[in-house]
């Protein structure tokens, strides 16, 4: 697997290089864009917005899914909370996170909270459907066989439907990590002096699209290391999953 994925992106960089070549709509070739990162790194700018992003993702991350579980738990296992939580929980799902954020500057101001809210928002909102759905999709003949054992709610609860639902919340967790870089962007849109969004955003204003390049390739990397992280928390905590 490992070998493949060498070879996918060295096959993609070749391409990158061909149309570059060609001279697609002045795309820049991957020899540019790797100048303008060295350059970046040099003077310090691409690592320090490089920091702003990662901070404010995984702040607005980790807060989105911290809360995201307990709520998904309280509407997969209680009835009345499920009635009283999930019509609000259908209605900002409908609400793209980047809508909220002319309400969240007037609320919160210019400075890191509307930021990271906006994240956690996006976070939060695909966690904690994925949690419901799988508190909601525990087999009921475990449940039933732990009762008849003599186990309680509260023994059912914690040995059989966390277990299960376990699966869920961490690709409910993946799914939420990529809406929250997904986010990032238009998050750093509310006044912000750096970032990788931000840097972005100025260098679209004199057309450097080997910045704009730059920011895309960190951001993707930067991404594609987190999604390994919790694809390995998954496997260690759902070990006795079969899988393919």
């Amino acid at each position: 697997m490992a070998l493949l994925n060498v070879l996918a992106i060295v096959l993609g960089i070749a391409g990158w290089a061909a149309l570059a070549g060609a001279g697609v709509s002045g795309l820049p070739g991957p020899q540019s864009v790797a100048v303008r990162a060295g350059e970046l790194l040099a003077d310090g700018t691409l690592l320090t917005d490089a920091a702003a992003s990662l901070r404010r993702v995984l702040i607005g991350f980790t807060l989105g899914s911290a809360l995201a579980v307990p709520v998904g738990f309280l509407m997969g296992w209680y009835t009345l909370a499920r009635g009283l939580i999930e019509p609000y929980i259908q209605f900002f799902r409908t609400i793209p996170p980047l809508a909220i954020i002319p309400l969240a500057i007037v609320l919160l101001g210019i400075e890191e909270t509307p930021k990271i809210f906006v994240i956690f928002l996006a976070a939060f909102l695909s966690c904690v459907v994925a949690t419901f759905q799988g508190v909601v999709s525990v087999d009921n003949t475990l449940i039933n066989a732990a009762r008849v054992l003599g186990a309680g709610d509260a023994v059912v609860f914690r040995r059989v439907v966390v277990p299960a639902s376990t699966p869920f919340i961490l690709v409910g967790m993946r799914v939420g990590l990529g809406a929250a870089w997904a986010t990032l962007v238009a998050a750093e849109l509310i006044a912000a002096q750096e970032g990788l969004g931000y840097r972005m955003q100025q260098a679209q204003i004199y057309y450097d699209l080997a910045t704009i390049f730059v920011g895309l390739i960190t951001i993707g990397v930067l991404g594609l290391i987190m999604d390994r992280l919790l694809l390995l928390a998954e496997k260690r905590l759902t070990g006795w999953q079969e899988r393919r």
